[in-house]
């Protein structure tokens, strides 16, 4: 086995805070985790910005790619070139990026002498050709993949064509967290004496958090202190395609079944301490997301490591994650089934707690130390077998129709914080 090599420059690409979204935080934690536990290890920064007026971004961004500028990428690969970059940890998901199925990230791959390790945080089983060409290529010229789950190994192999030795599973970093009873953390929010529900993660339609709301009243009829908490601001793309729409429509539904006293919405985008402070005091975690190819989430990463009941629809992470009694799986789209289980978990104290300390303690290998150390096994790794630039440089990329913008919306990781 590879060991890691500490003593190097690590170049990491992707969106990066101060922009609002699940792989800027993801991108954020890499670094802190890296950096935080090998000391001779240094984390560059090649931010995506994604809005004319740019970010004031903090100083381990040393240069800007202008999403829809394919300039900007050469550039970009000539810095990266001239660095003295080790390795290049590639965030990956087709709406940072710009071009036809976010494309022109291929035209800094293709100039970079630096071995890339890929870390993809969206996988298609089924996806449109340009989107598949896109992803094949990415493949293609990385040294290694990072996936965060045995699904997301199988599809990369099978749909795209992966090579099994140079795929690595990581999962989703999460913070370490002592285990506490949720009352600790409840009075400091002034939820004392309440049943707390919570979602946490940027708000876009494909949460199905309508779902959740209509299981309420059934909930609140058995435990008339129950409150639901939807912590998170809307997702950037969301806010700009179609402003709070579903927010506000979530927010009729509330009033609609008199519901105001047992829901609350925090409509801002949360630091990592007050998330964990949420975190702490949930009795339950819910995740009634509609898609069920997603292939990870952040919120629900951080749920189950720190400790939490987690109730989810059966999408690919979740049923991974939350198989074999680890958490509760329900339908997709049935409140219902999200009432009765939650129901059942609030009335029994020994079966939740019973989950609650399962979740935990699997929950330590996702802490991003343990995480941080699997990161720099395979940047070694990718350093070691680098395969050799193709003497040939593919053209597919410029013959890809243009994309749906609709599709871009970031995954949770939702580091997911609001960041799933």
């Amino acid at each position: 086995m590879i060991r890691p090599v500490h003593s190097e420059k690590i170049v990491l690409v992707g969106s990066y805070p101060p922009r609002r979204c699940g792989i800027a935080t993801f991108s954020a934690d890499v670094v802190r985790s890296i950096e935080g536990q090998y000391a001779d290890a240094e984390c560059l920064v090649v931010p995506v910005t994604d809005v004319p007026e740019g970010y004031a971004y903090p100083a381990e961004a040393r240069f800007e790619i202008r999403e829809q500028d394919p300039a900007s990428y050469r550039e970009a690969a000539k810095f990266i070139n001239g660095s003295g970059a080790k390795v290049v940890s590639l965030q990956h998901e087709f709406g940072i990026y710009g071009g036809p199925a976010g494309s022109h990230i291929l035209t800094l791959l293709r100039a970079l002498r630096v071995p890339v390790v890929s870390h993809l945080h969206t996988i298609q089983d089924q996806p449109a050709p340009a989107f598949r060409r896109v992803l094949e290529e990415i493949v293609r010229l990385s040294a290694r993949t990072v996936v965060m789950s045995q699904r997301g190994r199988e599809l990369i192999e099978t749909v795209y064509g992966a090579a099994p030795d140079r795929i690595d599973v990581i999962p989703h970093g999460i913070p370490d967290m002592p285990f506490v009873d949720p009352h600790f953390y409840k009075e400091p929010l002034g939820l004392a004496g309440r049943r707390v529900i919570l979602t946490s993660g940027l708000l876009s339609p494909n949460k199905g958090i309508e779902y959740m709301i209509e299981a309420l009243p059934q909930i609140v009829r058995k435990f008339p202190a129950a409150i639901y908490i939807v912590l998170g601001a809307t997702h950037p793309v969301q806010r700009r395609l179609e402003g709070e729409a579903y927010r506000l429509m979530l927010e009729r539904l509330v009033d609609r079944l008199g519901l105001t006293r047992h829901v609350l919405f925090c409509n801002r985008f949360v630091s990592d301490d007050e998330l964990k402070k949420f975190l702490g005091a949930a009795d339950v975690y819910v995740t009634p997301y509609l898609d069920p190819t997603q292939i990870t989430s952040g919120g629900l990463s951080y749920a189950f490591g720190c400790g939490r009941a987690v109730v989810s629809t059966p999408y690919w992470h979740a049923g991974e994650l939350l198989a074999d009694g680890r958490g509760v799986l329900v339908p997709f789209r049935d409140s219902a089934a999200l009432a009765r289980e939650i129901n059942a978990l609030l009335d029994d104290d020994v079966r939740r707690r019973e989950i609650c300390h399962h979740a935990y303690r699997l929950g330590r290998e996702m802490i991003w130390r343990n995480v941080a150390r699997r990161f720099m096994t395979s940047y070694a790794e990718a350093r070691h077998r680098s395969l050799a630039r193709p003497a040939r440089r593919s053209q597919k990329a410029q013959r890809l129709p243009p994309a749906d913008p609709s599709c871009w919306l970031e995954p949770e990781t939702d580091g997911n914080r609001t960041v799933a």
